[in-house]
C-alpha cells in the first residue's frame, strides 16, 4: 500500500468566479488542509467561466453556490463540457456540488423569470417554491457516524425522483421542506444545499470525498486519523441546541 507522501489530491474549483455564495470556498481549503495534515500532496486549479477543463487531471471537482441570474451565466459554460463531466462521473469522479451546483446537476431548475437548465447528470429536477427556506440544518446521514450540520438558504424545491438521498432532514427544510431528505448522492458525487461551509463544519464528510479519490485513483486505502475533537464538540452544541428547540415544541403540540 503507498504511503500518504506518495500520494497527490488534485481539487479541481469550477466557476468560483460566478458561483461563490456564502463561503463555499472554505470547501476547498477543509480539504486541502485535511490532505497536508496527513502528508497528501494537494493543490487546486480555478477554472472561471470560458477557460477549458481537462476532467482527467481532476480527483475531486467543487460546483459551488450562486444566485438565479450567475446559475444562467454558468449553465452556457457546462453546456460545452457537458459530455466530458458526464464521463467523470460515471467513471468515479468525485464531485461536491452545493446549492446553485447542486441543481445545476439535475435537469432543470424552473425560476419565474425563465428554465435554467442543466447538466441531466442526474435525475432530479428543481422548482421555484413560494418563499425560501433559510437557517440551520441537521441531518442523519450513512457518511457519516455523527450527525451532519449546516445552514440553508434557497428558494429552489429539488425533487430527487428516487435517488439516494444525502441524509434525512433531523431539523431544517430539506431538499422541498416536505419529503424529510436532504440532498443527494450518487456514485462518488454529493450534491446538498448544506453551506457553512458545509466541510469545515463536517470533517467525516471532507475525509469520505477524499478517500473516494484516492481510492479511485490509487487503489485501496486508509486515511490517517485526525485530532477532531474540537469538530465533534461543536457538532454536538449544534445538535443539542437545536434539536433540543425541535422536541420543546413537539411537547408543547402534544401537550395542547
Amino acid at each position: 500500500m503507498r504511503t500518504a507522501s506518495d500520494m497527490k489530491i488534485t481539487i479541481g474549483h469550477l466557476y468560483p468566479d460566478l458561483l461563490n455564495l456564502y463561503g463555499d470556498r472554505g470547501n476547498v481549503a477543509c480539504m486541502m488542509k485535511r490532505c497536508l495534515w496527513r502528508g497528501i500532496q494537494a493543490e487546486t486549479i480555478e477554472f472561471n467561466t470560458g477557460d477549458s477543463i481537462d476532467f482527467g487531471k481532476l480527483d475531486i471537482v467543487l460546483l459551488g453556490g450562486g444566485s438565479d441570474r450567475e446559475q444562467m451565466i454558468v449553465c452556457q459554460n457546462l453546456k460545452r463540457i457537458r459530455e466530458a463531466f458526464r464521463d467523470y462521473v460515471e467513471n468515479n469522479g468525485v464531485v461536491i456540488a452545493v446549492c446553485g451546483g447542486y441543481q445545476l446537476l439535475g435537469k432543470y431548475y424552473q425560476t419565474d423569470a425563465g428554465r435554467i437548465e442543466g447538466l441531466s447528470l442526474l435525475d432530479i429536477y428543481t422548482e421555484q417554491g413560494e418563499g425560501r427556506m433559510i437557517g440551520n440544518i441537521i441531518l442523519r446521514s450513512e457518511l457519516s457516524d455523527i450527525p451532519v450540520v449546516g445552514f440553508e438558504n434557497h428558494g429552489g424545491r429539488t425533487y430527487i425522483n428516487g435517488c439516494r438521498p444525502f441524509g434525512r432532514v433531523l431539523y431544517g427544510g430539506g431538499n422541498d421542506g416536505k419529503s424529510g431528505f436532504e440532498g443527494v448522492v450518487y456514485k462518488n458525487v454529493i450534491g446538498t444545499y448544506l453551506h457553512g461551509p458545509l466541510l469545515p463544519k463536517n470533517s467525516r464528510i471532507c475525509d469520505w470525498l477524499i478517500e473516494k479519490a484516492l481510492r479511485r485513483k490509487y487503489g485501496p486505502v486508509r486515511l490517517t486519523e485526525l485530532d477532531d475533537r474540537l469538530e465533534r464538540l461543536a457538532n454536538a452544541y449544534i445538535c443539542r441546541r437545536f434539536l433540543k428547540k425541535k422536541l420543546a415544541r413537539a411537547n408543547i403540540m402534544t401537550e395542547n
